[in-house]
């Protein structure tokens, strides 16, 4: 299966916006908002990961992901997960909050262990009972970045996920070994065709 996008130029930027598995996103006073509908996966967590890390540099202190139209999650979004939850925590003493879960992603994510790293379904959210006035203000992503494809940016992407997985536990580092092992050779090769 391709991924459906488009590319747009605007001040010699080019922005990706995906047609399928769409993440939105909203900025609101204490927090920031990101929802994925369809999969989560490793085609569109890139995506998520700028908009929340450019959101984590200007200050935010509350990311909030909303899981309540996502179908499941491959290891890279769970991964990007769990790197944007222990960025916003070490450099601003903020937090990572799962919205609307639902029982399957829920478990994958605790069977990974990274409900230690943010808070899913939080009771005493701020955005409780606002859902659906937030969802309806949602718009897609359009974070600048490089054109989606770029081998080594894609790779890098990947292993830096599985690394923040096998960093999360013991049981992790084991299960993503070889997963780390392998990136990492895909990677250097990469580096070594691009230098020749």
């Amino acid at each position: 299966m391709y991924l459906n996008y488009s590319l747009r130029r605007v001040d010699n930027c080019i922005y990706f916006v995906t047609t399928e598995c769409l993440i939105l996103v909203g900025i609101y006073e204490g927090f920031s908002w990101i929802r994925c509908e369809g999969k989560g996966s490793f085609q569109n967590s890139a995506l998520m990961k700028t908009f929340g890390d450019e959101r984590i540099n200007n200050g935010e202190t509350c990311l909030i992901v909303d899981l309540g139209a996502c179908t499941g999650m491959d290891s890279t979004f769970m991964g990007t997960l769990g790197g944007m939850a222990t960025r916003i925590s070490d450099r601003l003493g903020g937090s990572l909050q799962i919205a609307d879960a639902g029982d399957r992603n829920r478990r994958s994510l605790e069977d990974l262990g990274l409900d230690f790293f943010m808070e899913i379904n939080p009771a005493e959210a701020v955005w409780h009972g606002q859902l659906e006035k937030i969802r309806s203000d949602l718009a897609p992503v359009q974070a600048k970045q490089q054109l989606p494809g770029g081998k080594i940016q894609r790779t890098e992407h990947i292993l830096q996920a599985h690394q923040t997985l096998a960093a999360a536990n013991d049981k992790n580092a084991k299960e993503f070994s070889t997963v780390v092992r392998l990136l990492g050779a895909e990677l250097q090769q990469k580096l070594k065709r691009e230098d020749s």
